[in-house]
C-alpha cells in the first residue's frame, strides 16, 4: 500500500534534484512545501506537495520538517554497570583516561546475557525514540573470547551493523603479555567472533594498541571477511589515520588530532572522519576541528560515540548541536553528517538519504526547521519515526 506524506514543511532528502537514489546519499539537498510517498517500505516519490501523485493513502505533516533517519556509526552498547562517579572525578579536574574501561570489563564479565540483552534494548529504544534508524554496536568489553562472542552475537539481535572490537585495550590479565593477547584477538576470538559481526576495529592509541598490532588485528579480521575501521588520534596525534586510510577502512573515528598528513590521506581517501563530539563534552578534550577537515575534502561523519565511560549519550540531535555550536559545521553540514555521512561510514547506499529506491527511514520534528535541531538544544523535537515506512515511535 502506498502513503504519501504531505503538508512538508522542509524535506531533506541529500538526493539529486531529480529523486533518484539508486547510488545511495549526494550531497545536503531540501525540498520546501514537499511532500514523500511511501510504497513497499521504500520511497517511491519525493517532490512539490502541488504535485503529488495519487495513492492509497495520505497523511498531514503539518509544515513540519522531515529528514532521513539518523545513522549512528559508532555505538558501545554492549555493557554492564555504569560509570557516573568517573564522570564527576573528570569533572572535577581528573583527566580522561584509556584505562577506565577496564572498570566496564568486569562488570560486563560478571553479568548475564539477559542483563546485557536488557540494557542493550534499552539503549536501542531510546535511540530509535530520537530518531536513529540504524545504529552500529562494537564489541570491547569482554576481551575473553566467550565474552567477546557473546557480545557480537547479542549485537546482532538488534543490529546488522556489529563490529568486533577485541582490540580495545589489554585487559588486566594480559598487561605482561600483550603480544599473547594480540595473538588470541587474531586467533580463537577473531574465530568466534567473525560470523556474527560485519566489521573489525582496533583501538590505536597510546595506552592502547600500537600500529603493529592495530595493522596485525585489522589485517586478521579482514581475512575473516570483516571490514575495517579504527579508533584513531583521540589523545594525541599517532598512526590510526594513516593506518585506517592505508587499510581502506570505512571510517577512522574521533580524529581529534590530525597532522597535515593525516587529513591530505583522509581527503584523498575512501575512509570517513567521524567526529564523536559528544566525547569531547563529557571529557573536556578539545574538539576535532571540523572545519579543517570539510577545507581538505575529507568526508565527514558524526555519531554518538554511545558508551559508559567517555560518553553516555544515545542523541544525535545532541550531538547535532555539539557540532553547530563546538565544531563551527552548518546546521546542513552537521545534518548530513549524522545522515548520509553516517551511511558513508557505514559504507551504505539504502540510508541517509530520501532519494527514490532509499528504504523509508524518516524522522519528522515538531519543528519548521532542521536548523531546530541546534536551534533548540535539548528539547525533545522527535514527533515521529518510521523505520522501513513503519511508524516505530511517536505520532502526530
Amino acid at each position: 500500500m502506498s502513503t504519501l506524506l504531505t503538508n512538508i514543511g522542509e524535506l531533506v532528502t541529500n538526493a539529486p534534484e531529480d529523486g533518484w537514489g539508486t547510488a545511495g546519499p549526494g550531497p545536503y539537498a531540501a525540498i520546501a512545501d514537499a511532500a514523500l510517498v511511501i510504497d513497499d517500505g521504500r520511497v517511491a516519490w519525493t517532490g512539490p506537495a502541488s504535485r503529488t501523485p495519487a495513492t492509497d493513502d495520505v497523511a498531514d505533516a503539518g509544515g513540519r520538517v522531515v529528514l532521513p533517519g539518523f545513522v549512528d556509526s559508532h555505538a558501545h552498547l554492549v555493557f554492564a554497570g555504569e560509570r557516573g562517579g568517573e564522570f564527576a572525578a573528570r569533572m572535577a579536574g581528573q583527566p580522561y583516561q584509556a584505562g577506565g574501561i577496564r572498570s566496564t570489563v568486569a562488570a560486563t564479565r560478571g553479568a548475564t546475557d539477559d542483563q546485557l540483552r536488557a540494557n542493550l534494548r534499552v539503549l536501542a529504544a531510546e535511540m530509535l525514540r530520537q530518531g536513529t534508524t540504524t545504529f552500529e554496536c562494537k564489541s570491547g568489553y569482554g576481551l575473553t573470547v566467550a565474552d567477546e562472542a557473546r557480545s557480537v552475537t547479542l549485537a546482532a539481535e538488534v543490529t546488522p551493523e556489529v563490529t568486533y572490537l577485541g582490540a580495545h585495550v589489554l585487559p588486566p590479565e594480559f598487561e605482561a603479555d600483550p603480544g599473547g593477547y594480540v595473538d588470541l584477538v587474531c586467533g580463537p576470538m577473531l574465530e568466534a567472533c567473525a560470523p556474527h559481526a560485519r566489521w573489525v576495529d582496533v583501538y590505536c592509541e597510546r595506552g592502547a594498541f600500537g600500529a603493529d598490532e592495530a595493522f596485525a588485528v585489522l589485517a586478521a579480521g579482514q581475512a575473516a571477511g570483516l571490514q575495517a575501521r579504527v579508533h584513531a588520534n583521540q589523545l594525541g596525534t599517532g598512526p590510526g589515520v594513516q593506518l585506517a586510510v592505508a587499510a581502506g577502512a570505512a571510517s577512522a573515528d574521533h580524529c581529534t588530532y590530525l597532522t597535515a598528513a593525516d587529513l591530505s590521506a583522509l581527503a584523498s581517501s575512501a575512509t570517513v572522519a567521524t567526529l564523536l563530539p559528544g566525547v569531547e563534552f563529557s571529557t573536556r578534550q578539545p574538539y576535532p576541528d571540523a572545519r579543517r577537515l570539510l577545507s581538505a575534502g575529507a568526508t565527514v561523519a558524526i555519531a554518538t560515540d554511545c558508551n559508559p565511560g567517555s560518553c553516555f549519550t544515545s542523541s544525535m540531535p545532541f550531538c547535532v548541536a555539539l557540532a553547530v555550536r563546538e565544531m563551527h559545521m552548518t546546521t546542513q553540514e552537521a545534518v548530513w553528517a549524522v545522515t548520509a555521512g553516517g551511511a558513508r561510514a557505514l559504507r551504505r547506499t539504502d540510508v541517509g538519504h530520501l532519494g527514490v529506491g532509499a528504504r523509508a527511514d524518516l524522522v519528522m520534528l515538531k519543528a519548521p526547521s532542521h536548523a531546530y535541531l541546534a536551534y533548540r538544544p535539548g528539547v525533545p523535537l522527535t514527533a515521529a519515526v518510521w523505520r522501513g515506512g513503519e511508524l516505530v515511535a511517536g505520532g502526530w
